[in-house]
């Protein structure tokens, strides 16, 4: 299997796509104004304690309040856990309005809901997760072999008991996968790396008063060559003359196995033009998802889960209703794992495939599912087909879905489905412009779209579209259609 990263960067917006055998299977927006957080830390100032929900509101600065469940505070390992295992502390306990705290964020906030937190921090590196808080040593499950399980125990266990004699502060450390076959020299160099990154960010907590962010995640384009980078990913393409030099330094330091797979791509195509990944994400937008034998996905995006109903369509098989029924559901099961990887969707899922009375039938659709979903790297876990016949399951979800960063709630239909944000259209704007003078040589352009778009053209871009037409030196003129749809713009050659 064939797989390699397309990284798409401009100043204001940065794209990744992770693409197996010539197909987009990920897809990551992130904007440089509205970056996603998890992963930071934040010294914030509790402002609300809820003992009937055992959880608290927390201000790190952000506009709405952040929450924290009590399970998710540290406290003293003698009088943490009851008799069921869970804290026997309640959160009055453990927390008092006005109290500073430091924690981190484990999901961005979705929808109406804030961003939730934990005070157990971690800390990622190429091969290894830092917990400072405890002293646990963990190995991801997806190393299956139990000699390199051992060896890599055995490694950082090494270093650790090296470092007691040392002012350094030693904590906890998980195992990454692409750690397998790793060295303990390199080990070792990413548990200083880390032990080094705390003891600045416990100065900070120190220094800065709350509320206050005190760690940053790396951009989306460096999260990808240390989370996404392993030893099957053929290549790493960067469209940016600078981010590539950028991402070039960055893995000759802390990931210098990629080193060789990185490249720049200096072509007159738009990067993301190459497997027809622009099309895809229009596609993973709309609820209706065709398969090649005929038959047809429907996708109900809810804020309390997702639903996925498979359907025969113009597929008639060529034997009996049941092989027809089951050869759709296989196929149908192949692309739910793609498409929940592609539009990012998590929390609890349901698919309704069509019914089948084989039980050998019901085992092989469901097997097909679980191995489609071992490709991916978010915690999957599928309870098996219910008495309704329903497969449920769950996707972990820590970010916004894809329809969520690049969509908004249509006020035409009054929420009932959805439009692309003003926001995006102009960046589609921007990259059809870029295209346009790439293919065509005019003295200027005029771009008609609807009244909302274009005053973000010229107020809130103001600046890019500045930026755009010294890039090409060209002038772009813009002006209101009232008839056209929020989606609607044209770019006309003058």
């Amino acid at each position: 299997m064939s797989e390699e990263i397309l990284i798409n960067f401009t100043p204001i917006e940065t794209r990744v796509a992770v693409i197996e055998n010539g197909m987009p299977q990920e897809i990551y927006v992130e904007r440089a104004e509205r970056r996603g957080i998890v992963g930071n830390i934040y010294k914030g100032k509790v402002v609300r304690v809820l003992p009937g929900m055992q959880a608290a509101f927390v201000d790190i600065g952000l506009e709405r309040a952040a929450f924290i469940h009590v399970d998710e505070l540290q406290h003293p390992e003698d009088e943490s856990t009851g008799a069921n295992g869970k804290s026997s502390l309640t959160i009055n306990r453990l927390l008092r309005e006005g109290q500073s705290l430091t924690v981190q964020v484990t999901k961005d906030p979705l929808g109406t809901k804030g961003a939730r937190l934990t005070t157990n921090l971690s800390i990622p590196s190429r091969y290894l997760v830092y917990m400072p808080g405890n002293e646990h040593i963990g190995i991801s499950q997806r190393i299956e072999d139990s000699d390199e399980r051992e060896r890599l125990r055995t490694a950082v266990e090494e270093v650790v008991a090296g470092m007691g004699d040392q002012n350094t502060k030693v904590g906890g450390f998980i195992l990454r996968t692409v750690s397998e076959g790793v060295s303990e020299e390199e080990l070792k160099q990413d548990i200083l790396f880390l032990c080094r990154l705390w003891e600045s960010i416990s100065r900070k907590v120190e220094e800065y008063s709350a509320p206050s962010c005190i760690y940053e995640d790396l951009p989306l384009n460096m999260r990808a060559l240390r989370d996404m980078a392993h030893a099957g990913i053929e290549r790493i393409r960067v469209d940016s003359k600078e981010t590539f030099q950028r991402s070039q330094q960055f893995a000759e330091a802390l990931v210098p196995e990629i080193s060789g797979i990185l490249e720049y791509y200096p072509g007159e195509r738009p990067i993301f033009d190459l497997y027809n990944i622009e099309e895809e994400i229009q596609k993973a937008l709309g609820r209706k998802v065709e398969l090649k034998s005929g038959g047809y996905l429907i996708f109900d995006q809810t804020e309390a889960m997702t639903t996925v109903d498979i359907n025969t369509g113009a597929y008639v098989g060529h034997r009996n209703l049941e092989e027809t029924i089951f050869k759709t559901n296989l196929e149908a099961a192949t692309a739910i794992g793609r498409q929940l990887r592609l539009r990012n969707l998590g929390g609890i899922i349901i698919i309704d495939f069509i019914d089948m009375l084989d039980e050998d039938h019901q085992r092989q659709v469901l097997r097909t599912l679980e191995r489609v979903l071992e490709k991916d790297h978010v915690k999957c876990k599928v309870t098996g087909v219910s008495e309704l016949g329903l497969v449920e399951m769950t996707r972990k979800r820590t970010r916004e879905s894809l329809e969520h960063i690049l969509c908004e709630p249509c006020e035409h239909c009054q929420g009932r489905g959805s439009v692309k944000t003003p926001e995006t259209v102009c960046y589609e704007i921007f990259r059809e412009i870029l295209r346009q003078h790439r293919a065509y040589d005019t003295d200027s352009y005029l771009v008609l779209a609807s009244d909302r778009v274009v005053s973000m053209l010229l107020d809130e871009l103001s600046d890019h579209v500045a930026e755009l037409e010294a890039f090409i030196a060209k002038t772009i003129r813009f002006q209101v259609e009232p008839m056209y749809g929020p989606e609607q713009y044209d770019v006309v050659l003058k």
